[in-house]
């Protein structure tokens, strides 16, 4: 296993940090927070970013992809957090795509993936039940009837759920209540019948949905895949997600400790950069430690989702690791920066405020450290 980037990842990353440090810099995320822009994101921005490809690089070519893998997304997911961008491709390409791709049929993905991999339209994945992530906990209905399904329930914390073209519901089609039995998914048109969207505000000011299913009929070609059948290709995509999320974390992260050292070779108290202090020093010691570590966790995370020769447990061990360091790290980072900046540390007007509210959302989405540590420890006790 490689915990490198090769030189086509590197040239990725730096046209990547170019692209974003010049057309959507950190101010750009404040002007669309001001604004209260209901898709959370620049819409030309996005289009531009599908023109170069984004969209396209974990799919495979025959489904119009650049078969670049989910090691190519490590570098994208940098930059975005590097520059606190904020784009669907997380909820649409990562997610929505490849559940598409692993469990959509051929006229699925002809009417639908394409259509995510040109962004033309957008999809957004309905998990979530609970105000915490707990992908067992599924409960709205998916109760067959003549040759369709009729859903019912609430989803909540839908990534880039408001302004979405479809939502890929998980259903409960079967009694089964362990993680990975009974569940089923669904592609859900926003416009079908019985269908409500409404916003969902959070610190970070992003895109978050909570959506509604009174009576939802749909028909057969609505299911991905075999009923009842789907919970490990989502928790594999999950994963996917998990690990990109790490990889975001780690670029907030990384730039707020640049902003950091920054302002202690600058702040100047009783005539000295208060850099030169010891115990500031430490602390900035420290945390270069822990996002050197998180650095190797998230690296491991990325090459496991490519690996065909490791097992499914191990994999999932490398995704829960990466998450659960990059997000540990990233809100040690967030809280170190306040302190160090001092009382200005906590206004508006510094962007280190924006980048720790975008980090304690981040951190939470599809799990939080409790949830990692937990999940890690179930899996180490698990036959590989």
């Amino acid at each position: 296993m490689t915990l490198l980037y090769s030189e086509e990842q590197r040239l990725l990353a730096d046209s990547a940090r170019e692209f974003l440090a010049a057309r959507s810099p950190v101010s750009l995320q404040r002007a669309l927070r001001d604004e209260h822009r209901a898709c959370g994101f620049d819409t030309q921005l996005w289009q531009d970013a599908v023109a170069l490809g984004w969209s396209a690089i974990p799919f495979p070519e025959n489904l119009g992809g650049l078969d670049f893998g989910c090691m190519g997304l490590g570098p994208i997911f940098e930059s975005i957090g590097h520059n606190l961008s904020a784009s669907p491709l997380l909820s649409s390409v990562v997610l929505s795509g490849s559940l598409l791709h692993l469990l959509g049929s051929p006229q699925q993905q002809d009417g639908w993936l394409s259509s995510v991999i040109s962004g033309e339209r957008r999809l957004a994945l309905a998990l979530d039940e609970r105000p915490r992530h707990s992908p067992q906990s599924v409960n709205v209905s998916a109760r067959p009837e003549g040759d369709g399904y009729v859903l019912n329930g609430h989803k909540y914390f839908v990534i880039d759920g408001v302004g979405a073209d479809a939502y890929l519901v998980v259903a409960r089609t079967a009694e089964e209540t362990t993680a990975e039995q009974g569940i089923s998914l669904f592609l859900v048109p926003a416009d079908a019948p019985g269908v409500t969207v409404s916003a969902l505000p959070l610190i970070d000011s992003r895109n978050h949905a909570q959506v509604r299913l009174d009576q939802v009929r749909l028909g057969a070609q609505a299911l991905l895949g075999e009923a009842g059948a789907a919970g490990p290709v989502l928790t594999r995509v999950l994963d996917r997600g998990r690990v990109c999320l790490a990889a975001e974390l780690l670029g907030m992260a990384e730039k707020l400790f640049e902003m950091t050292l920054d302002y202690l070779k600058t702040r100047v108290q009783f005539d000295v950069a208060i850099g030169s202090f010891q115990s500031l020093q430490h602390r900035a010691a420290q945390l270069y430690v822990e996002l050197s570590l998180a650095r190797s966790a998230v690296m491991a995370g990325l090459a496991a989702l490519d690996d065909a020769s490791m097992t499914g447990v191990e994999r999932q061990r490398l995704a829960s690791l990466a998450k659960w360091k990059a997000g540990s790290m990233a809100v040690r980072v967030a809280n170190e920066a306040v302190q160090m900046h001092g009382g200005i540390g906590v206004t508006d007007e510094l962007d280190v405020g924006l980048f720790l509210k975008r980090i304690r959302v981040a951190q939470a989405c599809l799990g939080d450290a409790d949830f990692h540590c937990e999940r890690y420890a179930a899996l180490e006790s698990a036959p590989a």
